[in-house]
């Protein structure tokens, strides 16, 4: 089980939150402020956090920093009604592994859970437009050159490659097929395949890996 910190000042919403995420995580502590938030991380080092914005102390971008400054591995999950660029700029600056809006599904916000758990980057779909406009610096990139990382994804071929940028551009596969004069069904086959070699679950977090990781 993941063990789990709630940080949410509503109590109805905690409660809430508690019975989602029942069966893959353990709540093992929570938290009604900012403040609070970082203590309750010092005294139970949880393997994730789930952290809203709105407190009534510091924000939870805030409080996501200082859980920084405690514990740079610290795995955060931004979960949110709030949608403005600034937040998810901030948010994701701040170091938040994670950025998922309160009116996702129940099994979204259990994979995002996992993926933050297992070291991976998870961001809501409807975020992905502000990260391709606004991308220079938001998302720190990993320890690793350019070079290293395609590398390491060599296997990424040429026409693949020239898939995933469209993909990151947030082309449909029709509107790849059409850009690049291949079928609809040849073009989910190649981002099929970039989601199986980037070892991601969708194409959202294949764009978001190639962003963060300087792939495209």
């Amino acid at each position: 089980m993941i063990k789990i910190l709630l940080v949410e000042d509503e109590k109805l919403m905690r409660v809430g939150l508690k019975s989602l995420i029942e069966g893959i995580g353990d709540v093992v502590a929570e938290a009604e402020s900012g403040k609070q938030a970082v203590e309750m991380y010092r005294k139970t080092h949880p393997n994730v956090v789930l952290m809203d914005i709105g407190l009534p102390d510091i924000t939870g971008i805030e409080a996501t920093k200082r859980i920084l400054k405690l514990d740079n591995n610290a795995k955060i999950v931004i979960l949110t009604s709030h949608i403005s660029e600034p937040e998810v700029i901030s948010s994701l600056q701040a170091g938040a592994m994670a950025y998922v809006m309160k009116d996702t599904g129940t099994e979204i916000l259990k994979m995002a859970i996992k993926s933050v758990n297992d070291g991976a980057m998870w961001l809501d779909a409807q975020i992905v437009p502000i990260l391709r406009e606004k991308n220079n610096g938001v998302i720190p990139p990993r320890q690793m050159s350019r070079a290293a990382f395609k590398e390491q994804h060599a296997n990424l071929t040429a026409r693949e490659y020239e898939v995933l940028k469209l993909v990151v551009d947030g082309m449909s596969n029709n509107d790849i097929a059409q850009a690049l004069t291949i079928s609809e069904h040849t073009a989910k086959a190649h981002v099929c395949n970039i989601i199986q070699k980037l070892v991601v679950d969708d194409r959202t977090q294949a764009a978001v890996k190639a962003l963060k990781e300087g792939l495209v």
